[in-house]
């Protein structure tokens, strides 16, 4: 038996680890997808104040502070039976909308577009921001990094800090923003909606345009038929910051529709005692073990997921990208995993055309911001659907509003199966009868799991009774003082 390391797994937020064990055969038996980092959010979370909470939670992760930010204040709204004013919650979406282009722009061109633009087996020192700069333009590349910063400009403006954001508290924020901020975040807007028709036309120009790429993303090693699920409006187009929760079955047909609060009754987590990642599965379907089909209840969230679960998109430039889309790859539900990066720039479109609509809103200048709560604390669930998929806040309060009891299932460990499921299809394919394994072929293993954005910070939680805990003790050159284990 042979066994290959991947670890550090590169170019993700968080730690992961990739095993896969190769028999005498030279067929790959076996992989494990370990994360072996704790955050432990949800214990140290119990005794605090639940109006804290949507603070506190933003440190779980530096990407993603904005998605804790909503879903940890849409759970404080429900903990106090609160309705935040159009206005409030309109610049609460506003916010958000503006986080999401800046974050699927990091993905897409920072954490992923490497591997295509200069290709999965590109050598290290070329696979990277710099080698991608190189192979798009100068101007290009300052396009990519001035949009984030105007993101992260706005997005302190919105929500008082760029990083760890402030503003939302039980019945809306703690300011609203005058006219000139509002036309300020409108032409911002107006050239991002630009900026997300000039990275559609880098995908179509650098993916669809080279046949190897495209074969790789239609390829059998990256794909499988699960479930899907996204949050939905009214129409069944996805909604970032509100709706309910559909689900497809791998053939796109709809089996479940429900209300956030209601989410214990769709989803189950399954623990294993390798990994503080927990596996969440349908309920109503089961769990089968790590297994796709429509008798296994694996369901995949994020981008893909969004849209395969969507009837169409809310806004005219992204549904027309949309159409592309599946009139490429042959309808409905796509199965692709590497299309989770053109699913990502279709959303950096609608995100685009969503803060500009929110800009333009009448509302967005009114004093009317906050409803303070009077109603006495109880439980509440709060949901958002993540750059990763979908993320919901469960508080639980005593009668003065301290949290008793906190659940977070995050975008992450929604795909974890899932990701579980990729890695070990791409390492059969690509590993198995191949003897020494070049570092091209394990960054495609990679591939397989970097189509999800993970974010490993967010999603470890799961610290049971006999959980596996291992510290170790080093001096500064890095060698072993001690090491003690649970």
């Amino acid at each position: 038996m042979k066994r290959i390391t991947i670890d550090p797994i590169t170019r993700l937020e968080g730690h992961g680890k990739i095993e896969i064990f190769v028999g005498d055969d030279g067929q790959v038996a076996d992989t494990y997808f370990q994360i072996p980092e704790l955050r432990g959010f949800e214990k140290f979370s119990q005794g605090r104040p639940v109006e804290e909470l949507p603070r506190i939670t933003t440190r779980i992760c530096g990407v993603c502070p904005e998605a804790h930010h909503m879903a940890g204040v849409k759970a404080a709204d429900a903990v106090y039976n609160v309705e935040p004013p159009p206005a409030g919650r309109k610049l609460r979406e506003l916010m958000y909308s503006t986080f999401y282009v800046a974050d699927h722009t990091v993905h897409f061109y920072i954490l992923a577009g490497p591997d295509f633009v200069c290709g999965p087996k590109a050598p290290v020192a070329e696979r990277n921001i710099l080698g991608l700069i190189q192979k798009v333009g100068i101007d290009a590349g300052k396009r990519v990094i001035g949009t984030r910063r105007k993101a992260q400009e706005i997005i302190q403006m919105l929500g008082g800090k760029a990083i760890h954001q402030v503003t939302a508290f039980p019945g809306g924020v703690s300011r609203g923003i005058n006219e000139e901020e509002r036309q300020q975040i409108e032409e911002v807007a107006k050239d991002f909606v630009e900026f997300g028709e000039f990275t559609l036309e880098v995908f179509n120009d650098v993916v669809l345009g080279n046949p190897d790429y495209v074969d790789l993303v239609m390829s059998p090693t990256f794909r499988h038929e699960t479930y899907y699920l996204g949050l939905m409006d009214d129409n069944n187009c996805p909604n970032f910051y509100d709706g309910k929760v559909r689900v497809v079955d791998p053939e796109g047909k709809e089996v479940a529709k429900f209300e956030p609060k209601d989410y214990l009754d769709h989803i189950v987590e399954h623990v294993e005692p390798w990994t503080y990642l927990k596996y969440p599965y349908l309920k109503s379907v089961g769990w089968k073990g790590l297994v796709d089909g429509a008798d296994s209840g694996v369901y995949r969230s994020a981008p893909l997921a969004r849209l395969n679960a969507a009837d169409g998109m809310a806004t005219p430039k992204a549904q027309a990208a949309y159409e592309k889309m599946y009139d490429t790859v042959g309808g409905k539900p796509c199965h692709q995993t590497l299309a989770y990066h053109w699913a990502r720039v279709i959303e950096i479109q609608y995100a685009a055309e969503r803060m500009l609509e929110l800009a333009q809103d009448p509302d967005i200048t009114s004093d009317d911001f906050r409803t303070v709560p009077t109603e006495t604390p109880t439980e509440g669930v709060g949901c958002v659907e993540a750059p990763r998929g979908l993320l919901l806040h469960h508080y639980k309060t005593d009668e003065k509003g301290v949290v008793t009891d906190a659940n977070l299932v995050v975008g992450t460990t929604n795909n974890y199966a899932p990701i579980t499921l990729s890695i070990k299809k791409a390492a059969q394919d690509l590993v198995s009868g191949n003897g020494d394994v070049d570092e091209g072929t394990l960054n495609m293993v990679e591939m397989a799991f970097r189509a999800y954005d993970p974010c490993f910070g967010c999603a470890t939680h799961n610290f049971g009774e006999g959980s596996p805990l291992e510290i170790n003790i080093r001096r500064t050159d890095g060698s072993l003082i001690h090491s003690t284990r649970r």
